[in-house]
């Protein structure tokens, strides 16, 4: 069973929220190092979110992001159930098909957010998502996505059975373009791409790696751009 705190949930099950690939028996165990984890996370992506923002989290998972970052309104919206079960108070769980944010208007977020989703989803199901998060957003508004690079760890990358599209740094940059987005940022090696290890304990050592230039190990990139 995993335990990698950096995992997110991939959009495939039933829409009544229950998977039917036992995703989170698999490989999306609760891990006790997630909070610590996206607290430091959350705290470095705050450059790009403004506190008074509405953010949206796509594929949202234990709500890992949308239960530390600060920010006016949190939505968490994900497949599975336990998205209503694991949001903070303050965040707004909406069990539902990432591809398909037609519960929102026009406009009505400043930020849209996804960790380790995009390579779980086929290349129909990922311009679906993208077209609605550019549609939901408000003028200027952004989207920031961690994902695996394969570039930097190649020999791993399909260890996720749910793994179907593969993303680099530079392809990632390149489809966002292609579909229409301004790239504000992108860290090609931004975090492990897996923590399962016992170095996964180590959560104080999280601040630094984000500052530092020198990133062992690093398989997940980091990607901001805006509408």
């Amino acid at each position: 069973m995993s335990d990698d705190p950096l995992a997110q949930t991939p959009q495939s099950g039933e829409p009544d929220g229950t998977y039917v690939s036992n995703y989170f028996e698999t490989r999306l165990a609760h891990n006790a190092n997630r909070t610590k984890i996206w607290q430091h996370l959350c705290k470095y992506l705050q450059k790009w979110i403004s506190t008074d923002a509405e953010v949206l989290e796509l594929g949202a998972g234990w709500c890992d992001f949308s239960n530390n970052v600060h920010a006016k309104r949190v939505v968490a919206m994900d497949l599975d159930s336990t998205v209503d079960r694991a949001a903070a108070a303050h965040v707004e769980p909406v069990i539902g098909d990432c591809t398909d944010l037609g519960k929102f208007d026009d406009g009505t977020f400043d930020v849209v957010f996804a960790s380790n989703l995009l390579e779980h989803l086929d290349r129909d199901a990922s311009n679906r998502l993208l077209a609605e998060a550019k549609r939901v957003l408000r003028p200027g508004g952004r989207i920031i996505l961690m994902q695996p690079n394969f570039r930097l760890n190649p020999g791993r990358y399909f260890d996720d059975f749910t793994h179907v599209a593969i993303f680099t740094d530079q392809s990632l940059q390149d489809y966002l373009v292609a579909e229409g987005w301004k790239i504000d940022a992108v860290k090609a090696k931004f975090m492990p791409l897996t923590l399962k290890s016992k170095g996964g304990n180590l959560t104080f050592v999280v601040p630094w790696y984000l500052r530092s230039p020198i990133k062992p190990l690093a398989g997940q990139m980091l990607v901001v751009a805006s509408r």
